[in-house]
């Protein structure tokens, strides 16, 4: 089922700013004039692709304001390699926003792995009171790469680099001793690899924190059309795009 509230339109590219020496970039688009829930996502094909790559690219929105929708994202594949080719002026199909974002908190625990930052960026921005706000970033490339300096110093934030096994345990540790401190205290969101996220989903059942994960599903369409992105939850399995990609932690069954 299509959702309603979206927007379909090529965009121009303003900027495509590649941080040196590492594989992560930021893509500046016009801003598409809709309001959005951080956590949702839009869906990118570049014009010039032409056939090939055939299916768009989804990507969370990292900000959207009056002057650019920001995309921050990682080069992992032809996709993204091609996307970093796009230069001031190209063309972008963009559809969105789309899916399900987090939900309104007036305190919350934001934990986030690696390229989960991404949504966080947005919702640290919106939030009325980010001094009510508590940010967890583990992270395996240096932290000048990712965009830590665009979170408000209001918020109270700690970055923790893993490059070995022994600082991975650390830093899952840190994670259940936050989990079972903020268990009902607010709510407990939650974005990044599935490794990142199953270790959080552990801890957050075992809490019976009210926690929310963000999942980052393949996906071709993005609009609930192709069942190719599908989730396991209590349920049965659900679309990703449309039902999520943020869940109810007690929901579902990574």
């Amino acid at each position: 089922m299509i959702q309603e509230g979206l927007l379909c339109k090529e965009l121009e590219v303003l900027e495509v700013r590649p941080i040196p020496g590492s594989p992560v970039a930021h893509l500046f688009l016009e801003p598409l004039n809709l309001p959005f829930t951080p956590g949702q996502f839009v869906m990118l094909r570049p014009k010039l692709w032409e056939y090939d790559p055939l299916w768009p690219r989804p990507f969370s929105i990292c900000d959207l304001n009056s002057e650019y929708l920001q995309i921050f994202f990682q080069v992992v594949g032809k996709g993204t390699n091609l996307l970093l080719a796009l230069r001031p002026g190209d063309k972008v199909t963009c559809w969105g926003p789309l899916g399900q974002g987090f939900p309104v908190a007036d305190r919350a625990l934001l934990l986030c792995g690696g390229m989960g930052i991404a949504p966080f960026i947005a919702l640290c921005k919106q939030h009325p009171h980010p001094e009510r706000l508590k940010l967890l970033f583990g992270h395996r490339l240096p932290l000048e790469v990712y965009p830590w300096q665009d979170i408000s110093d209001k918020v109270e934030k700690r970055a923790s680099r893993q490059e070995s096994e022994e600082e991975l345990l650390l830093f899952e540790e840190e994670l259940r001793e936050s989990i079972w401190q903020y268990a009902g205290k607010g709510k407990i969101f939650a974005c990044g690899p599935h490794p990142f996220l199953k270790v959080v989903h552990k801890y957050l059942v075992e809490s019976k924190a009210q926690g929310y994960l963000s999942l980052e599903n393949r996906m071709a369409c993005g609009v609930g059309a192709c069942l190719g992105c599908v989730a396991r939850t209590r349920q049965g399995l659900v679309q990703t795009c449309t039902k999520g990609p943020v869940f109810k932690a007690e929901e579902l069954e990574l």
